[in-house]
């Protein structure tokens, strides 16, 4: 690419940005245009700031939260030229970014997440599949938002031990394929009021969850009707050959239908008279099977699932998959911790520009991840053996420097260069398959009496 074009219309044609040359075969600017037109957010005279450049911004708000929006803008080339000059950069006015932001609002970066999730997460997911299976898991997090009265209407400000919290929260919950952490979907909504817990934001999920899979899922999942969706896939009836995989909470009861060894058997579950009568159409009983596992050390836990065939889904398999749930608790570490440098907040002073600004974390992340799994794909290694951290130190690099003082003809070895870097400098060691160290509080983190890790 050699410089920006000179109009909107020559712009839709154009490749992403410079800086983020890297992902132009993933997100280009026809996919981004497309969103744009079908929620009705396509810029219709030239702008400095048009539409297809905010949803890169939003994208690079997620990438370089340590630096301003203002240098964002401005040093990655996301605003266009003035007229006649053919070179990349130029400056906006600071009151110029939230206008265009505005502009273009959170419904087009929804779509564009929605849309790229569906085409990545799942391919990748049957790329890795247990005994036939794709692999996700579905669980929730919170991030802070910026204490404003829109911010505090809009999504509200959570309880806690300690009374009122002191900044509004945002509830995200996602399906993510668990071998390679792409997104698959999301919902997102407040932390306070009724039905916006993170049971009642995956209800919108269950729906796209794929054929052919096995959903891991933590025991606040545990819910008749839920679980029951999940195999239903948003239809009346079981179809597609989907599964789920729980833990038992300790006063789950069942009856014993049939034993298939020590510790994995069939059984049978009755839905509660609340279940039934919110959903009349779940069967009298469930009949699921469980299974117990022991780390040592720790009590000895079941899980329940779906996969009643005790010759095709080995019960000691099933404990190992288990813990493959925590491959999200990895995913959602990854995006708070590395990618917005654990602020305390985002940045986002209004309800819609949050939305907006969630969406695009989503999307960056993803993008992420879709460049670790090409490179894991061209070196024969599991995605989850690249360092996420360092993988997006190297990638943020890239876009503010190599992509501006490299010349264009440069840039396809200049990314093969990244390609390698990522792939031998990176490498981590394989997944422990036992927990070394017990899981205790080591220090002083609350008002709540400190667990000194013993065990009962």
């Amino acid at each position: 690419m050699t410089g920006f074009a000179e109009s909107v219309q020559e712009l839709l044609r154009a490749e992403a940005p410079i800086a983020f040359a890297q992902f132009a075969d993933e997100l280009d600017a026809g996919f981004i245009e497309l969103a744009l037109r079908e929620t009705g957010a396509a810029s219709v005279r030239r702008r400095k700031i048009p539409a297809e450049l905010v949803v890169w911004l939003v994208i690079a708000m997620a990438m370089f939260r340590d630096r301003s929006i203002q240098e964002v803008v401005n040093h990655l080339g996301l605003v266009l030229p003035k007229k006649g000059n053919g070179t990349a950069g130029g400056h906006v006015v600071p009151s110029a970014v939230p206008q265009a932001r505005t502009r273009v609002g959170a419904a087009p970066i929804e779509l564009i997440f929605m849309s790229t999730a569906e085409h990545w997460a799942l391919p990748a997911a049957r790329e890795a599949t247990w005994r036939g299976l794709s692999l996700f898991g579905v669980d929730g997090t919170v991030l802070r938002v910026p204490d404003t009265e829109e911010n505090r209407s809009a999504f509200g400000l959570p309880g806690s031990g300690r009374g009122q919290a002191g900044y509004p929260q945002v509830r995200i919950v996602t399906l993510m394929a668990l071998r390679s952490h792409l997104m698959a979907a999301a919902a997102i909504g407040p932390c306070r009021g009724k039905q916006t817990g993170e049971l009642s934001l995956a209800r919108e999920l269950w729906s796209q969850v794929p054929e052919n899979s096995l959903t891991v899922l933590d025991k606040l999942f545990l819910s008749h009707a839920d679980l029951y969706e999940v195999v239903c896939g948003g239809s009346s009836a079981p179809n597609g050959n989907r599964h789920w995989l729980v833990r038992a909470k300790s006063n789950t009861k069942w009856t014993t239908v049939q034993r298939f060894g020590s510790g994995d058997a069939l059984v049978q579950i009755k839905p509660t008279p609340q279940a039934r009568k919110a959903n009349p159409d779940l069967p009298e009983t469930l009949v699921v099977r469980a299974v117990k596992y022991q780390i040592k050390g720790f009590r000895p836990q079941w899980l329940l699932t779906s996969l009643v065939d005790a010759e095709t889904y080995p019960a000691n398999e099933i404990a190992g998959l288990y813990h493959e749930r925590w491959e999200l608790e990895v995913g959602y570490d990854e995006v708070k911790t590395h990618m917005l440098e654990r602020e305390e907040a985002l940045r986002s002073k209004t309800a819609e520009g949050t939305r907006q600004e969630v969406w695009g974390v989503l999307l960056a992340y993803n993008l992420i991840r879709r460049k670790i799994l090409h490179v894991a794909r061209s070196f024969g290694l599991q995605p989850n053996r690249i360092s996420f951290r360092h993988s997006l130190q190297l990638i943020r690099v890239f876009c503010l420097v190599e992509a501006w003082t490299s010349a264009p003809g440069n840039l396809p070895r200049r990314l093969e260069g990244l390609c390698d870097m990522l792939s031998e400098l990176l490498v981590l060691p394989p997944r422990r398959t036992e927990r070394r160290y017990k899981r205790h509080v080591k220090i002083k983190m609350s008002g709540y009496k400190r667990n000194r890790g013993t065990t009962t």
